[in-house]
């Protein structure tokens, strides 16, 4: 084979390989997803609207995503699988109004609390006569929860003799308190204000009391101090530009 020929086989090999690179450090150059767990029941933290996810959460979600440049990927699931998946390696980490507890601390890394809530209280407008003075030692009728939240933990310590009647989300929960099918349901006050505001034609009123104070935040696996630290900075860099506030504000009108 003469030097001519020789140069044009190496030239079409060459061409013919050039692509299977190009592609495969392009593969290799592209981010991971970001898997953000939510329990999309949570309004006006996120959940659905449409095929959409939204909500304070969701923005943040979206936010966090822009400052690590990696996209991100919503991964829908109940309340209790949240932190088994974070701890399965399903999801990266987890946005959805999670409260910071010490049991949950054993289990996974809490990133710096981003919001202050609180456990209140949703009635039916004419029982609320009954908290003129607060919310009562001993309150009667069954509690309306949601399982496994912080405000669960609050009534079986508090009061363990009420009967519980569990929902999945806090709409449903709402309509069984207007039917009286339950007296009263308990849930982080961003819940509570925002259920206040959909079902005021259905004569629903929220205790202007806190039963509790609790810090929101969210979680990533103990071993990832790397995405803990990226995230922490992240946050800190919205708080400091004003847009966190500014999220918060969007979706929930009475933070201060």
């Amino acid at each position: 084979m003469n030097l001519i020929c020789r140069c044009s086989v190496l030239a079409v090999l060459s061409l013919g390989f050039l692509p299977g690179r190009l592609v495969a450090d392009d593969a290799a150059v592209q981010p991971a997803p970001l898997r953000v767990g939510v329990n999309p029941t949570l309004p006006p933290m996120v959940y659905r609207e449409g095929k959409n996810i939204v909500g304070v959460e969701a923005e943040f979600a979206q936010e966090l995503g822009t400052a690590l440049g990696r996209p991100v990927k919503f991964v829908p699931m109940d309340w209790d699988e949240l932190i088994p998946a974070l701890e399965g390696d399903k999801i990266d980490i987890i946005m959805s109004s999670m409260s910071v507890t010490r049991p949950r601390a054993y289990r996974v890394a809490f990133c710096q609390p981003y919001l202050t809530v609180g456990q209140m209280t949703l009635v039916r407008r004419t029982d609320l006569s009954k908290y003129a003075f607060g919310f009562p030692l001993q309150p009667e009728g069954v509690f309306g929860l949601k399982k496994s939240t912080t405000a669960d933990f609050l009534v079986q310590q508090e009061w363990p003799k009420n009967k519980r009647k569990y929902f999945d989300s806090g709409e449903d929960a709402a309509k069984a308190l207007a039917k009286g099918k339950i007296d009263l349901y308990i849930s982080d006050s961003t819940m509570i204000l925002w259920l206040e505001g959909m079902n005021a034609e259905a004569g629903l009123a929220s205790v202007p009391v806190f039963l509790s104070e609790e810090h929101l935040a969210w979680a990533v696996r103990k071993s990832d101090s790397a995405l803990l630290q990226s995230v922490n900075a992240a946050l800190d860099k919205l708080q400091k530009s004003g847009r966190a506030k500014e999220i918060i504000k969007h979706w929930i009108p009475q933070y201060r």
